[in-house]
């Protein structure tokens, strides 16, 4: 997707349907700066409100995307485009996501070890070493409950039996026996209990 190029239809469109920049972005419920960076190409809109943007600014979302009027003869075409485009975005928002899972997983352990370690060798007042005991532990389950939310929110679990993509609970993915990111879990479409998969994309 051209960011330029959509930023000028933005722009184009805003004042064509009469909009300030504040006025659009009062009626959106945000601020003008957003608007300012969409139309100087600093970023895109987000997904949650391109259908009041498109609606405000008598296009369809295809054509946003496009930064252009689209006519029959290519807009079939044009929204292929943008699907790939939009799940090959997501797909690297995700992963980038998932590595930060292993980061703050592997932090949360090492402050683990690294507290176990101070507590048993580096003091010897008992009220410090208990204190070092109870930080290192904190730290590893701040640091697993937080791994953890991103791997059950971050992209979708994959049925094999209906290939259904679906996101669980929190539930379901703590209680879930597992290997790495592949868990066994109840599919909420044909119920059936196999390992599951992590999925980038629906």
């Amino acid at each position: 997707m051209d960011q330029e190029k959509i930023g000028k239809f933005i722009a184009q469109c805003r004042k064509a349907k009469g909009f300030t920049q504040a006025a659009l972005a009062e009626r959106l419920g945000i601020t003008d700066r957003a608007v300012s960076k969409w139309e100087t190409a600093r970023s895109l809109p987000d997904a949650s409100i391109m259908l009041g943007l498109c609606a405000l600014l008598d296009i369809n979302v295809n054509e946003l995307l496009s930064g252009e009027r689209l006519d029959m003869d290519n807009y079939k075409d044009m929204a292929e485009a943008h699907l790939i485009e939009m799940r090959k975005q997501e797909e690297a928002a995700n992963r980038r996501l998932l590595s930060l899972e292993w980061v703050i997983g592997m932090m949360g352990t090492l402050g683990f070890f690294m507290g176990m370690f101070a507590g048993s060798y580096a003091v010897t007042d008992p009220w410090w070493r208990a204190a070092l005991y109870v930080l290192g532990t904190l730290m590893l389950l701040a640091g697993g409950q937080v791994a953890l939310k991103l791997e059950q929110s971050v992209g979708y679990y994959e049925c094999p039996e209906c290939c259904e993509r679906y996101v669980p609970t929190m539930k379901a993915v703590f209680f879930a026996p597992h290997f790495g990111r592949t868990r066994r879990m109840k599919c909420p479409r044909c119920g059936a209990k196999a390992y599951q998969k992590k999925v980038l994309t629906k």
